[in-house]
């Protein structure tokens, strides 16, 4: 691996700073082992819950301190039952969620982001980094007056960056689909509440207020997108090489993972995995459980922290609490999940096509995504029955055309991990 020589600091510190997410969180972890592995000082600022995270990698942490009165216990309940208020909503269309999610999201992140204002200003003027890397949907007025260079990752699909030629983000919309006017009215009626407060905190700042329906800007001096060229789109206005880089995915690197043994032994692996959010939907993952029963193949199922909810687990499924994600999908032949874009990349990374389930957020765009460039397929989290799911999970497994032309694209992928390119433009861009 080249290691590039600095000529600034010997030593120079990187604040990274993801959303109160896992996928946004370990995204940011592979791009601080690649920055540790330079020589670089990768530290993280956390939001609170994610204390021990990035430190069971190895990384330095710093607690944001906000005026949040809940105890960690007491803030996973609260989560916990947002969520579960949601469960509904997350049957339901990407334009039906508009008002029922995903204003109320944007509420909640504009709520955070107002929070983490003071506090962030004196964290950093305590920390004095170098650069800050942010891996959120939001933009933090404080990382401005930071008097740094600040780097954002595009960690969601790569619609978050509207172009015309690009469909509206979290729509599940084909590019030329005729109800994109239609989906971008009633997006910026629903999240108008949200912007506008946003907006202010931005004036109130210093910061220029952002066109509606915007909650963040380009970097004026780098932007990170993970999106492998297998999915990329084309761009009515083309990104400027200057300042956008992408990443060809940016997977963290994880311990080794030993497939258990199956008292239902033989047939192909499936890792089954949506994520923190999706675990929580217990109904539809005993529901998918009955039609893995009859299927010949091996199911990993992450299931979260909700084990004990499962009582009859068919002998040719594993589930538990967590798995090293990166190590498991490269054992695996198919990845059932939710669209987040670290496990669309995932998937990608290692050859393995992907069935997703979107149940929200840019999960509905990788989706329509991963169906259209010919890498995977997915059927809605509703309305399915158990032929639909069987046929196309057996379907999936099935195409060899579909699974050599995955692994010739991960040998490409594998050549320039994304995680050593945001390294080295991170640290390129201190440099300069």
């Amino acid at each position: 691996m080249t290691r590039i020589v600095l000529t600034r600091k010997a030593s120079p510190t990187i604040a990274l700073f993801p959303e109160a997410s896992f996928g946004a969180a370990l995204n940011c972890v592979g791009i601080a082992q690649a920055l540790r592995a330079r020589g670089a000082r990768p530290v993280f600022i956390c939001h609170a819950g994610f204390s021990g995270v990035f430190a069971d990698y190895g990384f330095q942490e710093y607690q944001l301190q906000t005026d949040d009165p809940l105890s960690d216990s007491e803030r996973q309940s609260y989560w916990q039952a947002f969520v579960r208020r949601h469960l509904p909503h997350f049957r339901l269309s990407p334009i039906d969620q508009l008002e029922t999610y995903v204003a109320p999201t944007w509420q909640a992140i504009v709520d955070t982001a107002a929070n983490a204002e003071a506090p962030l200003r004196q964290l950093l003027a305590r920390l004095k980094p170098d650069a800050v890397v942010l891996d959120n949907v939001i933009m933090f007025p404080a990382l401005a007056a930071a008097g740094c260079p600040w780097v954002r990752v595009v960690s969601c699909a790569e619609t978050e960056l509207p172009d015309a030629e690009v469909p509206p983000y979290l729509s599940g919309l084909a590019a030329d689909d005729p109800g994109r006017a239609t989906f971008e009215a009633r997006y910026l009626a629903a999240v108008a509440p949200a912007h506008d407060r946003f907006n202010r905190l931005r004036i109130e700042a210093g910061l220029a207020p952002l066109p509606d329906g915007l909650f963040l800007e380009a970097s004026p001096d780098l932007n990170l997108l993970l999106t492998p060229s297998i999915v990329r789109r084309q761009r009515a206005e083309p990104l400027d090489a200057s300042r956008f880089a992408y990443l060809e995915g940016c997977v963290r690197s994880e311990g080794p993972f030993e497939v258990p043994v199956f008292p239902r032994n033989g047939g192909p692996l499936v890792y089954v995995s949506f994520g923190s959010l999706g675990a929580m939907d217990v109904g539809l993952i005993e529901r998918m459980l009955t039609v893995f029963d009859r299927l010949p193949a091996r199911f990993i199922v992450n299931v979260g922290g909700l084990r004990d909810s499962y009582r009859a687990v068919p002998d040719n499924v594993y589930l538990d609490a967590w798995f090293p994600q990166p190590s498991v999908v490269a054992k695996s032949d198919l990845f059932i999940h939710h669209g987040g874009n670290n496990s669309f990349c995932e998937a990608l990374r290692f050859g393995v096509p992907s069935l997703i389930m979107p149940y929200c957020w840019d999960g509905h765009d990788n989706a329509q995504r991963a169906e259209e460039t010919g890498v995977g397929n997915h059927i809605g989290r509703d309305g399915w029955t158990e032929g639909v799911l069987e046929k196309a999970v057996l379907g999936l497994l099935a195409d060899d055309a579909m699974h050599a032309r995955l692994k010739e694209n991960a040998a490409d992928m594998a050549l320039k991990p994304g995680t050593d390119v945001a390294a080295e433009a991170i640290l390129s861009l201190i440099r300069t």
